[in-house]
């Protein structure tokens, strides 16, 4: 399954897409210097005491290259895009535009390092991570290769502390595993295979799946304690498409009507 596959069966989706490609292109536009990797074995006692890499003191993660790019990206984005997108760019982008330090408290402000009142906080947020996760993505990966024997088995994201949007099932049967996925910085991280990774329930009587049909694998799985629910894939090979939060905003939708609560992060405004 590719994007335009997806799409075309989800024509619905069709202007978050064209966001997203926006949005992309102009964070391609903007490239920085990739950051350096960190030294892990300085964070390795925080890791196994439960503490996100992004959260953590012992490890320095600079986000200033990430901050020097919200500037000129809002730029692009007013000149870009239309409508209401287009007026809350440049309003974001008048808010940091007279202090020098703003940028960089306004990223810092998504990690809870520091105070950023916005006027447009469900943009700040999402491009905020966008960058984030385009900037750190070869750091994310190299955090990925050096935990993998060090299972985080928690149910919170190892990267940066969020609780999961979606999950993933792989291999087959008894050996099933389960990846639970982080909707802001997009880690992956394997989570026991049965029970609730929101109130932590491991009654697996209270959990139900809901199945959605041709939806290519996709479904609800959520807690009758807590009325969590977490989108699931079930099957392997269209990750891209699947796993990102946005293409499937319409479980989102369904799981709103059926009474559950998205416990997860939102990055398009849906709680």
């Amino acid at each position: 399954m590719n994007l335009e596959g997806w799409l075309s069966t989800h024509p619905y989706l069709r202007p978050v897409a064209s966001f997203h490609s926006v949005v992309d292109g102009a964070i391609e536009a903007n490239r920085t210097a990739t950051p350096l990797v960190p030294e892990w074995d300085d964070y390795v006692n925080d890791f196994h005491s439960g503490v996100p890499l992004l959260h953590s003191s012992l490890v320095m993660v600079d986000v200033k290259p990430v901050a020097t790019t919200l500037q000129p990206l809002l730029r692009i984005l007013s000149r870009d895009l239309n409508g209401h997108l287009a007026e809350q760019s440049h309003a974001l982008a008048a808010e940091i535009q007279y202090d020098a330090d703003a940028p960089g408290r306004a990223i810092e402000s998504l990690l809870g390092r520091a105070d950023f009142a916005s006027a447009c906080p469900g943009l700040l947020r999402f491009l905020g991570w966008s960058i984030l996760a385009h900037r750190f993505r070869s750091s994310l990966d190299a955090f990925a290769e050096w935990r993998k024997e060090d299972r985080w088995n928690r149910h919170y994201c190892p990267t940066c502390g969020s609780l999961p949007a979606m999950a993933q099932l792989v291999g087959f049967d008894s050996g099933r595993r389960r990846l639970l996925v982080c909707g802001c910085c997009g880690t992956r991280w394997s989570y026991r295979r049965s029970g609730c990774p929101f109130c932590e329930s491991i009654n697996e009587q209270r959990v139900s799946v809901l199945d959605i049909e041709g939806e290519a694998g996709l479904r609800i799985d959520f807690c009758g304690l807590c009325r969590g629910y977490l989108k699931t894939y079930a099957g392997e090979g269209s990750e891209d498409v699947l796993l990102a939060d946005w293409t499937s905003i319409h479980l989102d939708v369904i799981a709103a009507d059926r009474g559950l609560n998205r416990l997860a992060s939102s990055l398009y405004g849906i709680q």
